[in-house]
């Protein structure tokens, strides 16, 4: 953001890079989607990790700059609604007592590979979160839950099909 010239080995550049391909992968899970639900919930996260990239390419000097022009930063709100989309889902499916093998279905297989992209740039971020002390936590802590969620609809998407009435 606002034309800083830094190397693609930049750790913020690896980092909105990890969660730009996360946003792909999940676009990949929605169009995948036989299910309203599923392809409801990923459209609105994906919303939202636009927020985490544009966050995540501000350098830290820009972002009173950033917020002055009135973008948003990840916050706890957004993390809640993760963890609201956990409660909702582990409701739904109940407990589970064995390991998932990725593919079952087209679409629980593609929620799995983002789940995998987002624990890659959870990895990425906390590199930030080390390198800089003023760094917004909150990112980290939504990445954190968002792999959950991916996993939680990766199993939603697994479920047996209900008899049509």
């Amino acid at each position: 953001m606002y034309g800083r010239r830094v190397s693609k080995t930049d750790l913020r550049v690896d980092a909105y890079g990890c969660v730009d391909e996360l946003n792909s992968a999940l676009g990949l899970a929605r169009a995948s989607a036989g299910d309203s639900f599923v392809a409801e919930r990923i459209l609105e996260i994906q919303k939202e990790l636009v927020v985490v990239m544009g966050e995540l390419a501000t350098a830290a000097e820009d972002v009173d700059r950033y917020l002055k022009d009135g973008f948003q930063r990840a916050d706890a709100a957004m993390t809640g609604r993760l963890t609201g989309l956990v409660d909702d889902l582990e409701m739904r499916l109940g407990k589970f007592k064995h390991w998932s093998v990725p593919g079952a279905t087209m679409n629980s297989g593609a929620l799995e590979f983002a789940r995998t992209v987002c624990r890659r740039a959870e990895r990425r971020v906390t590199a930030l979160v080390v390198a800089e002390s003023n760094f917004n936590r909150e990112i980290l802590r939504y990445l954190n839950r968002l792999s959950d969620v991916c996993w939680l609809l990766a199993r939603y998407a697994e479920r047996p099909s209900e008899p049509k009435r």
